[in-house]
């Protein structure tokens, strides 16, 4: 069977930028499986289903056959208990319905540096590990719903005969709408708002961010690394981070972020300002910026996560990356973040979401 891969989340901000590298690299046949509210990328076979109903993805995959399966989606709940029940279920659901045929050789989840933070409602709450996180300081004691992904994953793996990888990205940049975790999209609508009304572009975050050095993951590079860690007997049943590789200060790229746009940054006096209190009248400002500039998406809250963003920068203690255990199994890739971050912007304005 050639190479047939099912992208979980294929709108989103990892799933739409896997398919598009699959797309232009090697010989794989795509499919992506979503709730069907974002169209789905051009050329890309589309299936809809409820990921939190069994009996909906078991219709929807039925006599459906894939080698590769790369989960890309969550699902954000009230609290964690209900992240664990409804995530964890959306991994098993797919996986047995397609578990059985045989046909998966490799599958994939994408979680992120929460496993060593702790997820958002006990936040660095337990014995954060000394930084840089390695693959190997394992998981913290406290309920979390990646480790609840990472076992039905491991479960499903024993019991169908395939090969697993986890992959743990940093924030991460990369084109995508609609979409819930996007600090790049959330920065460029930011910067965006300030330049038309002469709002200062204030620094959201905290002084431990502005002055800490920390990393983040390009979803292009994160591409690669699920593509390399599905076809590599090297990564099978392992665990990676994943990030760009170089390092950087907030106090350093904001200055340069509020440059491509051509605004001034305002100086950081070292108190957080979070974006989601100072954003919450910015709709009416955006679709009056886009009617202007006839851009493709008019409602700001299909664009900023600005609660994201804010999670992000708000850190209260220094968030930084290992990539030693994918270089030795022989991923060697770099992406220079700022780069990510301007490229990110050109493509942004050539596809008219924010002005030109």
């Amino acid at each position: 069977m050639d190479k047939r891969a099912l992208i979980i989340g294929a709108t989103g901000i990892v799933g739409r930028n896997l398919f598009e590298h699959l797309q232009t690299h090697g010989d794989w046949s795509i499919a992506g499986l979503s709730r069907g509210r974002t169209p789905a990328p051009a050329g890309m076979e589309s299936i809809t289903a409820d990921l939190t109903s069994a009996s909906s993805v078991a219709d929807a995959l039925k006599d459906q056959e894939f080698t590769h399966v790369f989960f890309t989606a969550w699902s954000r709940q009230a609290t964690e208990a209900e992240n664990i029940r409804v995530n964890g279920a959306m991994v098993s659901n797919v996986l047995d319905a397609l578990g059985p045929s045989g046909a998966i050789t490799h599958a994939a989840l994408v979680t992120g540096l929460k496993h060593y933070l702790g997820p958002f409602e006990a936040y660095a709450k337990g014995n954060v590990p000394i930084t840089p996180f390695r693959e190997e300081q394992g998981r913290q004691p406290v309920d979390n719903f990646y480790y609840e992904q990472e076992d039905r994953l491991f479960d499903a793996a024993g019991q169908f005969g395939f090969g697993w990888s986890v992959h743990r990205p940093h924030t991460i940049i990369g084109y995508a709408v609609g979409n819930a975790m996007n600090m790049g999209v959330t920065l460029a609508v930011y910067a965006t708002l300030c330049k038309a009304t002469g709002e200062p572009f204030v620094f959201p975050g905290s002084a431990a961010q502005w002055n800490g050095l920390t990393d983040m993951t390009d979803a292009r590079l994160l591409a690669r690394q699920l593509e390399w860690a599905a076809t590599s007997p090297m990564a099978r049943d392992e665990a990676f981070n994943v990030v760009n590789g170089d390092v950087f200060r907030w106090k350093w790229m904001w200055e340069r972020i509020a440059g491509y746009f051509g605004i001034e940054p305002a100086p950081f006096d070292g108190e957080t300002r979070p974006l989601e209190n100072r954003m919450q009248h910015a709709g009416k400002a955006w679709a009056d910026i886009a009617a202007r500039h006839a851009l493709a998406e008019a409602d700001i809250d299909k664009l900023a996560s600005w609660w994201h963003t804010d999670a992000d920068l708000g850190r209260p203690m220094e968030v930084l990356t290992d990539m030693s255990k994918s270089r030795k199994a022989g991923f060697l890739d770099y992406q220079s973040t700022p780069d990510a971050f301007f490229e990110l912007f050109d493509r942004l304005k050539a596809e008219r979401i924010i002005p030109a």
